[in-house]
């Protein structure tokens, strides 16, 4: 008998997609983790081949898992979410949100507002949408987790204005949710990855600098106070506890996944 710390439990995962690259992705990362933990998986993701490329990875583990695209920007796409997953699995009890941009971004004086709005709307108010359209269902249920993933950013200084704000942003607005709907039974928790060897961190910073992907990582690992970056597989491993019930007395957490980076920036 399977004794996994996610037995029984439906998750959805927002942003599961694997982007092209030579490492995996945070969201990929997570659904093969709670996969092999024993979790039922919906894979929501707005390029639906990425998130069939996952669904492919999580097979081997032998839970049931299925895509959905939705573009979270759009409210009517968030709100097909938890449908989508009551109708296919009977229930939710995971909110994984793994969604965030900073393409485009500048310092004030040069920031687009069109390009400001793009950001905001995909790394703050997609969370907003997804999590006030699955909250209802863990509201009626008396339970739920939900997992917003941010960044060091938001507590760092950093040469941009709108991921940082965006995602110092999801923290406050998790927070808020976590007090809210404690007493239904909901916890709310964020992570804060640090200098993570994705291909979202990897492949765009080489592409648009002309320069090789070891470049980019000894830049940031460089960084470091452990001396190397860390991995999607630690993302995922935070994301785990988190949604397990390891973690059932936790609740408004910002958990840094860094390497020591924040203490190291003060």
């Amino acid at each position: 008998m399977s004794t996994g710390r996610l037995d029984g439990k439906i998750a959805i995962i927002v942003g599961a997609g694997q982007q092209p690259g030579d490492t995996i992705g945070n969201g990929c990362a997570t659904a093969e983790r709670f996969a092999q933990e024993g979790a039922t998986l919906l894979l929501v993701d707005i390029n639906e081949d990425w998130a069939e490329g996952t669904r492919q990875a999580v097979q081997q583990y032998g839970r049931p898992a299925s895509v959905l695209r939705a573009d979270i920007t759009r409210e009517e796409d968030c709100a097909a979410i938890p449908r989508a997953c009551i109708d296919r699995y009977g229930r939710i009890d995971i909110l994984h949100n793994n969604v965030g941009s900073a393409t485009g971004d500048r310092n004030t004086m040069e920031m687009d507002a069109d390009r400001w709005d793009a950001i905001m709307a995909m790394n703050l108010k997609g969370m907003f949408m997804t999590c006030k359209h699955v909250l209802r269902h863990f509201i009626a249920q008396r339970s739920g987790c939900i997992i917003n993933i941010s960044s060091t950013s938001s507590l760092a200084a950093r040469p941009t204005i709108t991921y940082k704000t965006s995602k110092g942003a999801v923290n406050t607005m998790t927070q808020h949710i976590a007090m809210e709907n404690a007493r239904h039974g909901v916890r709310a928790n964020v992570i804060l990855p640090g200098l993570i060897d994705t291909p979202m961190a990897i492949e765009r910073r080489a592409k648009e600098r002309g320069v090789p992907r070891e470049v980019i990582r000894a830049e940031r690992e460089a960084l470091v106070p452990m001396g190397r970056m860390g991995t999607a597989w630690d993302v995922a491993n935070a994301a785990v506890f988190l949604a397990s019930d390891e973690a059932k007395y936790i609740t408004g957490v910002i958990l840094p996944v860094d390497g020591g980076l924040l203490e190291k920036r003060g």
